[in-house]
This record gives C-alpha cells, structure tokens and sequence, in this order.
C-alpha cells in the first residue's frame, strides 16, 4: 500500500475504456468508522453524479468515492440515473459495503450515457484485496483535460491530509468546484469536519475561476477515518488549507491554454462579499487575462473591472491599484515605469493587489491567463 494515503485508506486505478489508453476509473475506500463532508455544484443542469452523491452524503456516512472520466454522465435521463446507481452498486457489492455508503464522480463531456458493458466488466476486474493504487494514480485517472496530475499532501500533528484534484476548465465554481476528494486519518467529529471543510472551500476552491463557467459536476468531498487520533481543530484546519490552496493554484496553472497563475487580491472592501465580488469581476474579465497573457502594460482593464461592481462605495477616488509591489494608480506611470510593468506582467505568477477603501473587508482569488490555446482546445473538444 502506498504511504501516500493516510493511515484507513485504500484505492483502486484502472482503465476501463472510458478513454482510450489512461487510467479513466478509481474507487477510493475508508475503513469502517469513516465519515465525510462534502459540496456540490448549485448548477440547476446537476448530473446523476452529483444529485446522488448528495443523497449519499447528507447522512455524513460515506466512507468511499468512485470516480469515472471523460464521461460527466450529465443531461442523460432517467437512464443516466439508473446507470450511475447500477455502477455504485456493482462497486460496493464487491467492497462489500452498501452503495449509500459510496460517493460518484463523473467527469467529461455533456450529454453521453456511460458505456455500460464497458464499465461494469472494468468493476468486474476490481479485487478488494489488492486495492494498491497511489495517491498519483488516482490523481491521473480522475483527469480530462489536465495536462498534469494534481496532489497534495500535510501533516496535521500526528494525522495526514492528502487529496486529489482535477480541472481545468469550465471552472467557476458556486459551492466549491471541479472534482476533489480529501482523505485524512485525522479523528474530527462529524460537525467540525463539515464546518471546517466549509469554510476552507470558501477561500480556496471557492475562489478559484479559470473561464468563468460553472461545471454540471463540481464535486468536493473530506472523508476522515480517525485512525490517527484526534487533532486541535486549528491545527487541522491551517493544514486542509494548506492542501487545498496547493491544489487551487495547481489547477490555476494547468487551466486550459494557460501560461501563467493569475493572482488577486483586494483589500479595504466594505466586507469580504464585496472584495470577492470586485476580485471575480477582475480574474473573471478577458480583457485582463488576456493583458496578463501578453504583458501588456495595460492597467486601465483592472479599474473598468473594479468599475463594473456597482457597489456605491466604490470608485476612484478610494481605489489603489498594484501589480505585485508596483503601484500603478493613482501614481502617474512614463514609459519607462510601463516597461517595469510589462517586466512584471511576464513572470509566471501575476500579483494583482487592489484596494477598494478602508474598510474590514478582503478576499483572494486565483486564476489564469487567457491563450489562443484556451479558444483551440475548447473549439474541437469534442471533434
């Protein structure tokens, strides 16, 4: 078993000839005592994937997640319902737990049924006995587009968090987003694990957008085994942010076409609702990703982006705009400040920091660039 997984885990990798040559299929399992926490998509286009897993999580008692890829098992009916629940329960049949005892991720292209025969011979060849699979393989075999498997891993005193990501694109999420899946042996009582969970994924995955588009899919689950003994709640929490900010900006960096991690900060807000609103309405505007894709110098698409907040307190007179440590408004820029700036704008992570007043508020939020690669990949998806 790999040491990668905390200490109650074990998975399963495979392909199963959802795609055609890479590990498309994972069963991730918790020992007994195993409960989770878990946000979904609040997309009214939701798949089976998640409205069961919904049903499956609300007890707190889920100890496992099955996850298929390339296929979002979205838009399929009642059919699409039935093949999902046929899938978890051909799975928990062979762990030798009940389904509800399972969660599902599906991922990939809209409005295709899963290949059933496919799939349930691929369950077929699954044997619980020699579940080995690596936190990495599971990784890979949750990817679409990715060009990079995403994991991350802390210790949390003497407990482990570990998880796994995939997305990179339509990404803006509204609840938490993409696929993840956290594993801890840490023992949180169930309450704490969902309110800790919760507010991580507030200023993490939450705050994350790569094209502003939300999945059908977006999946976010902690499963916590215990088997490493109880842990200060502070102390946990400081390491689930660590990991899930570690995968935020690696899925920030893999966004589709993306060159460079997109960085924005805003300060002085009325309150934190209005400093996220003002930094999605930044990372979220072509325009600046675009400038930020090409170093162009061009710090007037930050304040429209500002500008298009209607908030009343909002505007130039309390408004102070900075690329990394630089300050380029209200200061008057010449040619040779635009070409700091433009110096600044090439690195491969773009700081932009904005203050919107003296007020409590602040909120951060990651993104990428905007490439011709983005329009390209997205243009033939599916062909």
């Amino acid at each position: 078993m790999s040491s990668t997984w905390p200490k109650g885990f074990r998975a399963h990798a495979a392909n199963i000839g959802v795609k055609d040559d890479t590990l498309d299929f994972s069963v991730v399992i918790g020992d007994p005592g195993t409960h989770c926490a878990a946000v979904f998509t609040q997309s009214r286009f939701a798949g089976c994937s998640v409205l069961i897993s919904r049903e499956h999580a609300a007890p707190g008692t889920a100890r496992g997640v099955v996850t298929i890829s390339k296929n979002s098992n979205v838009a399929t009916g009642a059919q699409g319902d039935e093949n999902a629940r046929t899938v978890l329960a051909h799975v928990a049949a062979k762990l030798g737990v009940g389904s509800p005892e399972l969660l599902i991720g599906s991922t990939g292209v809209i409005g295709r049924e899963y290949p059933m025969d496919r799939i349930l011979a691929g369950v077929d060849r699954l044997d619980p006995s020699t579940m080995d699979a690596s936190l990495a393989q599971v990784a890979k075999a949750i990817m679409t587009t990715d060009t990079v498997h995403k994991t991350s891993r802390r210790s949390a005193g003497n407990a482990v968090i570990a998880g796994v990501a995939k997305g990179v694109g339509m990404i803006e999420p509204d609840m938490a987003t993409l696929l993840t899946w956290i594993f801890t042996d840490a023992d949180i009582a169930p309450a704490d694990l969902d309110a800790v969970f919760r507010r991580v994924i507030a200023r993490t995955f939450n705050s994350l957008s790569i094209d502003s588009d939300t999945s059908t899919s977006d999946s976010a689950a902690i499963f916590a085994s215990g088997a490493s003994g109880p842990v200060e709640l502070g102390v946990f929490e400081t390491a689930l942010f660590d990991v899930c900010l570690d995968l935020t900006k690696q899925i920030a960096r893999d966004g589709e076409g993306a060159t460079k991690l997109l960085e924005v900060r805003v300060d002085g807000a009325r309150d934190d609702a209005q400093a996220k609103r003002v930094a999605k309405a930044i990372v979220n505007s072509p325009l600046v990703k675009t400038a930020v894709h090409g170093a162009d110098p061009n710090w007037g698409r930050i304040a429209m982006a500002v500008g298009k907040v209607y908030d009343d307190n909002l505007g130039p007179d309390t408004t102070v705009i900075r690329f990394g440590p630089m300050e380029v408004y209200p200061t008057t820029l010449d040619a040779a400040d635009l070409e700091q700036l433009a110096a600044i704008m090439r690195r491969d992570h773009v700081l932009v920091h904005v203050s919107v007043g003296d007020g409590p508020g602040g909120w951060t939020v990651y993104g990428c660039d905007l490439s011709r690669e983005y329009v390209a990949i997205n243009a033939d998806y599916t062909t």
